[in-house]
């Protein structure tokens, strides 16, 4: 195979990478491969956003969720789990009170009958 005959990809992977680097920067500074490379990324980009719609538009129709309906299922599933720890919390909080071990209540002495002299004696007869 001559040299003439190789493609523009041949020639540039024999070149090797310094040479593929100074090739990459020199095309980018020229103004018509720019406006080209902009034109080509454009259309790509608009293309790209057509066929997510349509796609969008055949799960719909087949019933089957997209990645949006996906997207917007699993944040309210989070906002949910959100709900649930801040409701265990206080659950937590709750039983923790309940079962807080109450001061042991002062133990009441028997009542003393005071007698006619002034003695005191226990009410209870034993």
């Amino acid at each position: 195979m001559k040299k003439e005959e190789k493609s523009l990809f041949e020639r540039l992977y024999e070149a090797g990478e310094e040479q593929v680097s100074r090739f990459a920067k020199e095309a980018a500074s020229h103004p018509s491969f720019s406006a080209v490379l902009e034109k080509a990324l454009r259309n790509a980009m608009e293309t790209k956003g057509k066929v997510d719609k349509n796609v969008e538009h055949l799960l719909s129709f087949f019933s089957i969720p997209s990645k949006g309906d996906y997207n917007k299922l699993l944040a309210k599933v989070e906002t949910l789990q959100g709900s649930l720890v801040n409701l265990n919390i206080k659950l937590d909080r709750l039983i923790a009170a309940l079962e807080k071990p109450k001061k042991p209540a002062r133990r009441k002495s028997k009542p003393r009958l005071i007698t006619p002299d002034g003695g005191a004696e226990s009410s209870s007869t034993g």
